[in-house]
């Protein structure tokens, strides 16, 4: 794989994504400590980071460390809108784009000098493009791997920029303390606290098969390379998805048919949901049930048309599941899942089923779509849902209407 000599990898990370957004928004907001959420903080602006607060925090925790805190819901159109904005500027900025979540993306700007200036230029002008056309703060880290690039622009922020010159990078990385490293979380770094590894110079002096002892064959090898600065995956543009899918695990005790179908039901609300905001219609729809013997199985069938809609993906489903009844019986039923597959591309044109499908349905999916993108993912659901798991009523992640990835696992939050 082709690895740059440059430092001409860019980590573009959006400041506090979530809260960035209610400021911008919001001029009364602007130099107060803010919290996205309710129950539990989404994102916080920084100056409520200055005391404390931080996304996963509940919300009277949150109060307790920050008398002045302003917490405000989540606004989940204006998230999507302004991560658009942002990602028409890195792909204005760099051929070659690769969105981590809906608030942070690589960018490979090598062979760029002639046209669009050094990387550190390239760099510097993103910043200004995504605070003029988006209104937003924004940090980039620039290195020769997309594992340092990153750790630059956590270092950078907020709103900074950090250029690791390549003959820079080890002793920038070995001073670093090992949570700084991308994939040492929690626990890894409980390990690695329990040998008396503290910084990441530690990691390098290791012998790779001390470290895989340490935390398995996987985990050792990737940081022992990543200590090293040795990093070749390339920037790579995330492939279009092919498929949709939700599951609910169900536990190990017996469940009624009607539980099982109301799962069915928030499914399939779910993953339609997702599958209108991106655009995009299927034509399969695979049922996935694991047993309590530990076995799987699955089943799928292929409509005569692509959709979108709630109405034909339930139903296909629910066929699905009464074939496979006598299985279910027998086995005991711990995890069903829905996918759909076989893509057609851009909803708006794909060919429309005549007669034109169930307009009811169809109207209803789109003003029950218009009301949780107001009033957020849980302002509405079905009867059948009613006092059930909230997560079967059609939860939509940050992440799930953007084009950019696959969800953040922080995004709003940096």
């Amino acid at each position: 794989m082709f690895v740059s000599r440059d430092a001409a990898i860019l980590h573009a990370d959006l400041d506090a994504f979530f809260a960035s957004v209610e400021q911008r928004d919001d001029p009364a907001l602007r130099g107060r400590p803010v919290a996205v959420g309710s129950w539990v903080v989404m994102a916080a602006s920084y100056e409520a980071k200055a005391f404390g607060v931080q996304g996963g925090m509940g919300g009277a925790e949150a109060r307790r460390r920050c008398p002045g805190l302003v917490v405000v819901p989540p606004r989940w159109p204006a998230y999507v809108e302004a991560s658009r904005a942002v990602f028409d500027v890195f792909r204005r900025t760099s051929p070659v784009v690769e969105g981590l979540s809906i608030d942070e993306a690589f960018l490979d700007v090598n062979g760029m000098a002639r046209s669009a200036g050094s990387p550190t230029e390239i760099a510097l002008r993103l910043r200004w493009d995504v605070r003029d056309r988006a209104g937003l703060p924004i940090t980039v880290g620039v290195a020769t791997t997309k594992s340092l690039a990153k750790i630059a622009s956590a270092l950078a922020k907020p709103e900074g920029l950090m250029v690791v010159p390549p003959e820079c990078e080890i002793t920038l990385l070995h001073g670093l303390r090992v949570e700084r490293l991308w994939g040492v979380g929690p626990a890894t770094a409980a390990r690695l606290h329990a040998h008396g590894i503290t910084r990441v110079g530690q990691i390098a002096a290791l012998d790779e098969g001390d470290l895989v002892a340490i935390l398995g064959r996987a985990g050792g090898r990737h940081l022992h390379a990543i200590a090293h600065n040795r990093d070749p995956r390339p920037v790579r543009p995330r492939r279009r998805r092919r498929s949709f899918g939700a599951q609910s695990a169900l536990g190990r005790r017996p469940r009624s048919a009607e539980a099982v179908d109301a799962t069915l039901i928030g499914l399939a609300d779910r993953l339609t949901r997702r599958m209108r905001a991106a655009g995009r219609t299927g034509r399969t729809v695979v049922l996935r049930l694991r047993f309590a013997d530990y076995s799987a199985a699955t089943r799928s069938r292929t409509l005569p048309h692509g959709t979108s809609s709630s109405g034909p993906v339930l139903a296909a489903a629910r066929a699905l599941l009464a074939e496979a009844a006598p299985t279910v019986a027998a086995r005991g039923l711990t995890l069903v899942g829905i996918t759909v597959a076989n893509l057609d591309g851009e909803s708006d044109g794909g060919q429309l089923e005549l007669p034109l499908g169930d307009a009811t349905g169809d109207r209803l999916d789109a003003a029950l779509d218009t009301v949780r993108d107001r009033f957020g993912p849980t302002a509405v659901t079905r009867a059948s849902l009613a006092g059930r798991d909230p997560g079967l009523a059609a939860h939509m992640l940050p992440g799930d209407r953007g084009r950019h990835g696959r969800g953040p696992s922080r995004a709003g939050d940096g």
